[in-house]
């Protein structure tokens, strides 16, 4: 109501709309309207149980062109986007909840944290020693105030990381804050809307008449249509993928002499492992949904082999990158890679990326344990001419690692 005045919600029982194939349903709205006039209305709604079509529309709308009433179309189509568009906002509302508890939770850790850092005091240390006859040499000092100068560094690192994470986490609360705000004033609009007038329950009414049969038969026209829509999304979908594919493939075919220097390299550093009698080959495919890259040593799949796999396809690719510039002059591997190979072909794996960094101008470099090399030297390979100085051990008591010891 406004100003004395009223809104009118006019109700069609018009579960297939109001198309003008169908006589007299729109002459019975002009009728409808013409009365609803009578009461000088600011607003008339019509509201059907179907989603209006576009001719439809205009029709109503048409209605009210010479006056001053708004018209309004209450269908089944608007009244379904309101209640998900609630629903959607009330489920976002429920998931703010666990991530601000989630947040604040490792925000007062954090805090926490940030208090317990701080620097230790060794102003003491000095004294206490000269007390009782110890004098710090100008060497013994000078390393302890690198030590000191390191142990500040990491506080001060660690506090600029907590601070960061501290205000990382403040922001994300604040927004979500800002959103939950936004969310709630958008709540309280939706569900005015809905229950405006009462137009809900009458729409609901109507459709609730509509009975067993046309809801099953609106069930099947939107799985017949569902079906035709995917369907023709998965032909589209797979004349993609072939059209993608045959352009890779393409692509590859141009590519063949690329591929051929990394297919034979691949065979060949293969083959200097386990022998010309062992097949090898790296298969360059174009895939249905991407490249394929397949590397394989014929081989019973135990993980040695699948570990020499990985090496031959890293120093394949280390060698073509530094060919063609397109990479560094090194590879790195971990001893890991070397876990559960046989002894020979650590002696080999070891001897062939020394062999192929001196032709290829690369340097190889591993960090591998003292055992497994020991290993390879029994092997046949000599690890002296590569082992880089100086050599970490704490087999003396004068030996450690930055000072430090480690029980075995």
């Amino acid at each position: 109501m406004q100003a004395q005045r009223h809104r009118i919600y006019q109700l069609k029982y018009y579960t297939d709309g109001f198309p003008s194939s169908i006589k007299g349903r729109r002459a019975a709205i002009k009728r409808s309207f013409a009365r609803a006039l009578e009461h000088a209305p600011y607003a008339w709604v019509l509201v059907v149980p179907c989603t209006v079509s576009n001719s439809e529309r205009a029709f109503v709308e048409g209605l009210g062109a010479d006056g001053d009433v708004r018209i309004h179309i209450m269908d089944r189509a608007k009244l379904e986007r309101l209640k998900d568009r609630a629903d959607q906002v009330s489920r976002r509302i429920k998931q703010l909840a666990p991530d601000d508890v989630i947040d604040q939770h490792n925000l007062e850790e954090l805090q926490a944290a940030v208090t317990e850092t701080t620097d230790v005091d060794v102003e003491y240390l000095e004294p206490a020693y000269l007390e009782v006859g110890v004098i710090f040499t100008d060497q013994v000092r000078r390393r302890f105030e690198d030590v000191k100068a390191f142990h500040h560094s990491v506080v001060r690192n660690r506090r600029r990381f907590l601070e960061e994470e501290i205000s990382e986490l403040t922001e994300r609360l604040a927004a979500r804050r800002a959103e939950r705000a936004r969310l709630g004033e958008d709540q309280a609009r939706l569900l005015r809307e809905l229950a405006d007038g009462g137009a809900l329950g009458a729409l609901t009414a109507l459709q609730t008449a509509l009975g067993r049969e046309e809801a099953a038969l609106g069930a099947l026209r939107h799985r017949f249509e569902a079906a035709q829509t995917l369907e023709a999304s998965a032909r589209q979908i797979s004349a993609k993928s072939v059209e993608l594919q045959q352009a890779v493939d393409t692509d590859l075919q141009e590519r063949r002499q690329q591929t051929n220097e990394a297919i034979l390299l691949f065979s060949q550093y293969a083959q200097r492992l386990y022998g010309e009698g062992r097949e090898a080959y790296l298969a360059i495919q174009a895939g249905r949904s991407s490249l394929t890259i397949t590397p394989r040593i014929d081989s019973d799949d135990s993980r040695g082999i699948a570990s020499m796999v990985i090496f031959c396809f890293d120093l394949t690719l280390a060698v073509l990158a530094h060919r063609h510039g397109r990479g560094p002059d090194f590879l790195i591997h971990d001893s890991h890679l070397y876990d559960g190979v046989d002894e020979r072909q650590i002696a080999k794996a070891l001897t062939l990326p020394a062999e192929v960094a001196a032709e290829e101008r690369l340097q190889y470099i591993v960090t591998i344990n003292t055992d497994s090399l020991g290993v390879a030297a029994q092997r046949g390979f000599d690890p002296e001419p590569y082992i880089r100085s100086p050599r970490l051990t704490d087999e003396h008591e004068t030996s450690g690692l930055f000072g430090f010891r480690f029980k075995r």
